[in-house]
């Protein structure tokens, strides 16, 4: 895997994780670990020829929903869409909001 899906992957297992978690320091946590992430990718940004997002998003997912993060992600019960909800100009753009996608990864989620 080369090294640009783990950078975005990490960014978005942030981004999932800061939706699923119930505890509120741990979710903002995940925030600014995701923001810090971001601010790397767009510092040097990815070659998109090189990266699927859908992939990245689907390896992120994974990543977020380990089983010992399980007791602590009671935010929603999610599930989530196999597509990527972001594309990769979006998240490297100046001004991406976290807070507003970490609500919209909770808003697109099935809660059963």
């Amino acid at each position: 895997m080369n090294a640009s899906v783990e950078q975005v992957r990490g960014a978005l297992a942030e981004l999932i994780k800061a939706a699923l978690l119930s505890d509120d320091g741990l979710s903002f946590a995940c925030r600014e670990a995701a923001r810090s992430r971001i601010a790397a990718l767009a510092a040097e940004p990815p070659d998109p020829s090189r990266l699927r997002m859908d992939g990245a998003w689907t390896l992120a997912i994974s990543d977020a929903e380990a089983p010992e993060l399980a007791p602590q992600e009671g935010q929603v019960n999610l599930t989530l869409p196999r597509a990527c909800p972001f594309a990769l100009a979006e998240i490297l753009a100046p001004g991406f909001d976290v807070d507003a996608a970490v609500d919209h990864i909770r808003k697109i989620a099935s809660t059963g």
